[in-house]
């Protein structure tokens, strides 16, 4: 199949702007541009699946370019129910420099900043120059603004969506692009630059959206615990990555498994069979985060966050290097202790235990165990000489729940 149905196939097309779409992608040879603005200084998960899309129109013989929207980001786009905070100009600067070394160094894409465009008009030149090109009422109709209208949108919001269609129209003229790729919530600044183009040069340009990556419940797929899923390995390690994608919903791994991988229909299909007739064994799961860890980080560090989590449910501790036990207890509360502490009042200051009676009862009965030892001593303490790095215990209560200590 094309790409134009292999995209269909995945689920990854939900608006687009012309019938005349599915053969020019389906042809090749388009210059296209997706864009994303600095205000964090990594991509997330949620680019990820944005970005791919950009490879595999990339692989299937189009020409990709990232636009960080260093000019864009100073004004922000408008958010369905508040007004972003402003962010500084240092914050952005930095911001786009990182995210345009992650894309170059995961994806290979050619990178652009809209400052370089924008910063030189002047209002006048802005409003002579492009905003006659925009009707009001146009404009109140778009979705995004349609939303904000009772809660309020300043001028500034509201003034956002000629900026990015004047990136469509900058981009086609200085280098050829005739196709936008965006997320479904950027279908109104999508069209508006094509109409920008239209009516400002007669020439006819494109664009398409694709679904927002969502859980069951509706909402954003890329947080776990209230923290976002980075791609920057020092912001969200392998490890985590790996429990995140190994935890998603057994209803929504298989649509994850389009959007995220590069794994084929086939491929794809025999993983659905095996999902709904043995999910225990979470084969759709574990494919998954083979597939975007080992894209993301390589095959190193996948196999690092697979030990990780093979040794936390049965292993030995000690196999592990500090960097790894680092990872594996990431999510645990780090409870300071002295050194010389007993174990039964560390099990109480973790929450463990409420009382020294639980926790006697417990450590004699072969249910506690520090750095991966049972312990039946009931005078046992715990000292910094005997912790991973002169720092770090873990102490694992029954078989599955972890507290960690550091002294």
């Amino acid at each position: 199949m094309g790409i134009y149905e292999e995209l269909v196939w995945r689920g990854l097309i939900k608006d687009e702007s012309s019938p005349e779409l599915k053969e020019l992608l389906n042809k090749g040879g388009m210059t296209f541009y997706i864009g994303t603005d600095p205000t964090g200084d990594s991509l997330h998960i949620g680019h990820f699946s944005s970005f791919l899309i950009s490879k595999r129109l990339k692989d299937a013989g189009h020409h990709p370019i990232l636009l960080v929207g260093g000019g864009t980001g100073l004004i922000g786009d408008p958010k369905p129910d508040a007004e972003r905070p402003m962010i500084s100009v240092e914050e952005v600067n930095h911001n786009f420099e990182c995210l345009k070394k992650q894309a170059e160094d995961l994806f290979g894409f050619e990178v652009v900043n809209n400052y370089d465009w924008l910063k030189d008009f002047t209002y006048i030149d802005w409003l002579r120059d492009v905003g006659k090109y925009f009707n009001i009422g146009y404009m109140l109709n778009k979705d995004i603004v349609r939303r904000r209208l009772d809660e309020g949108i300043t001028y500034t919001e509201f003034s956002y969506m000629t900026m990015q269609a004047y990136d469509f129209l900058h981009l086609y003229q200085d280098k050829g692009v005739t196709l936008q790729v965006a997320g479904q919530d950027q279908w109104g600044n999508i069209t508006a630059g094509i109409e920008l183009v239209r009516k400002k040069l007669g020439k006819e340009v494109y664009g398409f959206t694709m679904p927002l990556l969502t859980k069951s419940d509706g909402q954003k797929f890329g947080k776990t615990n209230g923290k976002a899923i980075w791609l920057d390995i020092n912001k969200t390690s392998a490890y985590e990555m790996y429990q995140f994608f190994i935890n998603s919903e057994d209803d929504k791994v298989i649509d994850y498994l389009k959007f995220l991988t590069f794994l084929s229909k086939e491929e794809i299909e025999a993983l659905e069979a095996s999902n709904r007739e043995h999910p225990e064994l979470r084969e759709a799961h574990k494919a998954l985060a083979k597939s975007v860890i080992t894209f993301v980080h390589g095959e190193e560090a996948y196999e690092s966050a697979v030990r990780i989590a093979q040794t936390f449910f049965k292993g030995n501790l000690k196999d592990l290097s500090y960097e790894e036990l680092r990872q594996g207890t990431a999510d645990l509360e780090k409870v300071k202790i002295e050194d010389g502490t007993s174990l039964i009042s560390a099990l109480i200051a973790v929450g463990a235990c409420k009382s020294n009676r639980e926790a006697r009862d417990l450590i004699k009965g072969s249910s506690i165990s520090v750095n991966g030892e049972k312990v039946n001593d009931l005078n046992y303490v715990l000292n910094a000489s005997d912790a991973f790095n002169g720092s770090l215990t873990i102490l694992k209560k029954g078989k599955k729940f972890y507290y960690a200590v550091e002294f």
